[in-house]
């Protein structure tokens, strides 16, 4: 019973690929490695390849004993995507439906899904749950939602069982400083307040100060990697159990805010943040953060860390690895 990990190498997906290995599963980790890279995966088979391949998705299957897959591959800049929608569509939902297509020929029917709360766009009220209306207001958000039909579908249609995690701002990186966010390929808060407070960059831009938030700035719900990855594997053990399709909100419960982060940052690095205020940019939210109280009653699953232990984990591989 080996796990196949689509997207391996990237930042969340390579730290469910370590959970994973961790805790005794056979996995083998499947990416491009156009935005990844091959040393996140310590040592972790790998096949490279793209998703859309459908024979070698199902070889990869067949000749791994791939019983089951954890779904993170899919390009995820929200500003990329309106510029270039095409790529997106191609390569988050016509490269899933050949994924699931091959894993099918190959006898695989279980599939755990990184879905995205972008799937709920400004949402009216927070926090949020998932009765929430489905509201994209990009191309991303709306890959995301496209593809979590599409495998719901394949669930009528072919016995596909699923689990669609719509989770938050992932950030951190492992506790044991193996691993941790590229920031050279991220468009991240976090990755670029890192690079900002250990002069790799200059000041970092936050869009807005006049929200009605308690300083005016963005709030947010950031979530640690290492939580989203034991979310994963909570799902996949759900699954595996023979328990029901689910479609469930990863988060910490609670927001905060773009200075808040700044200052989590001066906390770890004991030196200011340069940082710039610009004006907002349109439609984002002035608050999001996530009831989670359905993944917990169904995964046994709650986010175990705060922004400080996310920042320290964040800061400390980045002063590492600049």
């Amino acid at each position: 019973m080996a796990v196949l990990v689509t997207g391996g190498a990237g930042y969340i997906g390579a730290h469910t690929v370590k959970l994973l290995r961790s805790l005794g599963h056979d996995v083998v980790a499947f990416d491009s490695l156009e935005r990844s890279h091959r040393d996140s995966l310590l040592g972790a088979p790998l096949v490279v390849g793209d998703i859309s391949n459908e024979n070698l998705v199902e070889k990869t299957c067949r000749e791994h004993g791939v019983t089951d897959i954890v779904h993170f591959a899919a390009y995820k800049s929200a500003g990329e995507s309106m510029l270039r929608p095409g790529m997106y569509w191609g390569n988050n939902v016509q490269g899933t439906v050949h994924l699931v297509e091959g894993a099918l020929r190959a006898g695989v029917t279980r599939l755990v899904f990184s879905s995205s709360a972008a799937v709920y766009g400004n949402p009216e009220r927070v926090p949020v749950d998932e009765a929430a209306a489905i509201r994209p207001e990009n191309v991303y958000a709306e890959t995301k939602a496209v593809m979590e039909r599409v495998i719901s579908w394949y669930g009528t249609t072919h016995g596909l069982r699923w689990a669609s995690l719509r989770y938050f701002n992932a950030a951190g990186s492992a506790d044991d400083g193996s691993i941790g966010e590229d920031w050279t390929i991220t468009t991240n808060l976090v990755p670029l307040v890192m690079k900002a407070a250990l002069g790799a960059s200059g000041p970092v831009l936050v869009f807005g100060n006049d929200y009605p938030t308690p300083d005016g700035t963005g709030v947010r719900d950031y979530i640690h990697v290492e939580d989203l990855a034991a979310a994963h594997v909570a799902a996949l053990d759900h699954l595996r159990a023979g328990k029901g399709d689910i479609t469930v909100n990863l988060g910490t419960g609670r927001g905060s805010s773009v200075l808040e982060v700044l200052a989590a940052t001066e906390r770890a690095s004991g030196k200011p943040v340069p940082h710039e205020i610009v004006a907002r940019r349109p439609g984002d939210p002035a608050v999001v953060f996530a009831d989670s109280s359905l993944a917990e009653r169904l995964l046994g699953w709650k986010a175990t860390r705060g922004l400080d232990e996310i920042i320290a984990s964040a800061y400390a591989w980045h002063s590492k690895n600049t």
